[in-house]
C-alpha cells in the first residue's frame, strides 16, 4: 500500500498566489490557493491510500474540517527540497507527494500509485507544464533522492527526473499537468475543478475565454474527470550505461495547449515492465 502525502500552506492573502493580484485581489488569490488545497484534499480522499499526510505549514484554521481523515505533521524550516526530503523520511512504505497548485488533480491521475506498483518501476513522477513537477512517488523512500534539487525553476523537473535516474531508479511519468502560478494559468484550470470559485475568478475566466459575463450564481465549472485511461502511465526509462529518461510530453503554454498536453498524456497506457530500456 502508498502513503498520499499532500504539502501545502496556509492560505493568508499576501502569502500565496501573489502572482494572480493583479487582477485579483490579495484575498482573491489566497481563496483560489484555499479552494485548490480542498479539491487537492477531496481527491485525496477518494484513492485507497494506506495512510494520508497532510505536511502543512501554518495553522489550518477552517480548512481542518477539509483535512478529515489526514494525519496533519508540521513542515520544519528549511528550502522546499529540505522539507520534501523530511517528510519522504518518516515513511517508510510507498508513498506520493502532491502539491495544492493541481487542482484539477483527478482519481485516475494518481490511481497507478495506489494499485500494486509494477516490480521494476521504482518511482512516480508527474511532470508540471512549467518545467516543474506535481507529483514524486517512492518505492523505497529517502530523502537523499530529493534534497539539493533546485526548486521553483524551469529546469526543476529536468533535475529531479535526473537526480532519479542517477541512483538507478526506473522511472514511470504521471501525466503531464498545469500548475496554477499566473492567471493564465488559473483561466485554463478554473473550469475543470469542482469548487464554487469566487465570482472573480469566474469573471476572469469568462473574459479569457471570450465569453459575456452571466447574471446569478453557479461556479461555470465542468469538473474534473478525464476521459478514460488517466491512470495510465507513460514513458519508462532505466539508467544503465548512460541511458536518459522520457523526456516531459510537449505542453504548450497556452491554455488550450496545456490541456490538449494533459489529455494526451493521461490518454497513454503503462508500457509493458519487459519494455524497459537497460
Amino acid at each position: 500500500m502508498t502513503a498520499l502525502i499532500v504539502i501545502a500552506k496556509e492560505c493568508v492573502p499576501g502569502k500565496v498566489k501573489t502572482r494572480l493580484h493583479p487582477p485579483l485581489s490579495l484575498e482573491a488569490a489566497a481563496n483560489v490557493a484555499r479552494l485548490s488545497l480542498i479539491a487537492t484534499l477531496r481527491t485525496g480522499r477518494s484513492v485507497p491510500a494506506s495512510r494520508r499526510i497532510l505536511f502543512f505549514d501554518g495553522e489550518l484554521g477552517d480548512l481542518a474540517p477539509h483535512a478529515r481523515g489526514y494525519d496533519v505533521v508540521p513542515q520544519p524550516p528549511g528550502t522546499l527540497d529540505e522539507r520534501l526530503g523530511h517528510v519522504f523520511d518518516l515513511v517508510d512504505e510507498p508513498a506520493l507527494v502532491i502539491g495544492m497548485d493541481t487542482p484539477q488533480v483527478a482519481p485516475d491521475h494518481l490511481r497507478r500509485a495506489f494499485e500494486e506498483w509494477p516490480h521494476e518501476v521504482d518511482a512516480l513522477f508527474g511532470p508540471a507544464t512549467d518545467g516543474g513537477f506535481w507529483a514524486l512517488g517512492l518505492r523505497r523512500p529517502s530523502g537523499s533522492l530529493i534534497r539539493g534539487v533546485p526548486m521553483s525553476r524551469a529546469d526543476t523537473g529536468a533535475l529531479q527526473r535526473e537526480r532519479l535516474l542517477a541512483a538507478g531508479l526506473v522511472v514511470a511519468e504521471l501525466p503531464v499537468l498545469r500548475d496554477i502560478d499566473t492567471v493564465d494559468d488559473l483561466a485554463a484550470v478554473a473550469e475543470l475543478v469542482d469548487v464554487s470559485w469566487p465570482t472573480a475568478v469566474r469573471e476572469l475566466v469568462r473574459a479569457r475565454a471570450g465569453r459575456p459575463a452571466t447574471a446569478g450564481g453557479g461556479s461555470g465549472v465542468v469538473g474534473a474527470a478525464t476521459a478514460g485511461g488517466a491512470s495510465g502511465v507513460a514513458g519508462m526509462r532505466r539508467v544503465a550505461g548512460g541511458a536518459v529518461g522520457a523526456p516531459l510530453a510537449a505542453g504548450a503554454h497556452s491554455a488550450a495547449g496545456a490541456v490538449a498536453a494533459a489529455s494526451a498524456t493521461s490518454a497513454r497506457s503503462l508500457p509493458s515492465v519487459e519494455g524497459v530500456t537497460r
